[in-house]
């Protein structure tokens, strides 16, 4: 990701909003100064300028909405694809002689209840490093037990080496999707779609063209949308998270 990127995923979706309202209420408060210091002609109205400048902003919300949702489900279905492919492995490992069945169904355990400790503490977010360092050193391992299979010819090694291969390429499917953020340009553009028609707004009200209630409303329903949209498009932390439910029932039939 850019540096822009990097540091737009770094904020929590209320500093986001907060900023948003903030700057919507400056620039109001900028645009009613300014309306008092260069009052509007008589039977100018200028709203017009104000409605296409708030149907441009409703645009770039839906859009942005849109795209972020979509993120937040390209996740969910990406976890949801890596919980059934270790599912799938654990089955094919039920099929092995001991002691390597007993090996290998301890590895998948352990494996998944560090996936499911690591979404819980966000240590993709805080560490990721480290979260990456395990997963491979388990891949590691789990590799070298198929490779083992494979030398002593057991009759399960074809599907074995597949439902290995799925978990590896699912959770590097997962990867790229928590990884997938939306561009910077976007905040800006919506950053910019949002302070100009507060500034139109704030000039409309010195002259009473506008009751202040409006533009309240307005800025509250904005904000709110702006943590919505950058709640979905941050995959740890905040109230919309993807269910960790499929991890969970997987290591209820693992034990």
């Amino acid at each position: 990701m850019r540096p822009v990127e990097l540091w737009i995923a770094g904020l929590d979706a209320w500093a986001i909003a907060l900023t948003f309202a903030v700057a919507m209420i400056a620039f109001f408060v900028l645009g009613s100064w300014r309306g008092r210091r260069s009052p509007a002609p008589a039977g100018d109205t200028g709203t017009k300028f104000t409605d296409a400048s708030m149907a441009l902003l409703g645009l770039l919300l839906a859009f942005t909405f849109s795209m972020a949702l979509n993120r937040y489900d390209d996740r969910r279905q990406a976890m949801v694809a890596e919980t059934n492919a270790i599912g799938d492995l654990y089955t094919n490992a039920t099929l092995l002689p001991d002691p390597t069945r007993s090996e290998f169904q301890q590895l998948l355990s352990v494996y998944t209840t560090n996936r499911l400790e690591g979404r819980r503490q966000r240590a993709l977010r805080n560490q990721p490093e480290q979260v990456l360092l395990e997963a491979r050193e388990m891949q590691a391992k789990a590799t070298a037990i198929v490779a083992r299979m494979v030398e002593e010819r057991t009759p399960i090694t074809v599907p074995l080496v597949n439902t290995l291969n799925n978990v590896t390429s699912s959770y590097a499917t997962y990867l790229a999707a928590y990884r997938e953020r939306l561009p910077g340009i976007v905040l800006v553009l919506l950053l910019l779609g949002s302070l100009i028609p507060a500034f139109l707004m704030g000039r409309q009200s010195a002259s009473n063209l506008v009751h202040k209630s409006g533009p309240l409303a307005f800025g509250l329903l904005v904000t709110l949308v702006i943590y919505v949209t950058f709640d979905l498009n941050q995959p740890s932390g905040g109230l919309i998270t993807v269910a960790e439910e499929p991890l969970v029932e997987l290591l209820k039939s693992m034990k």
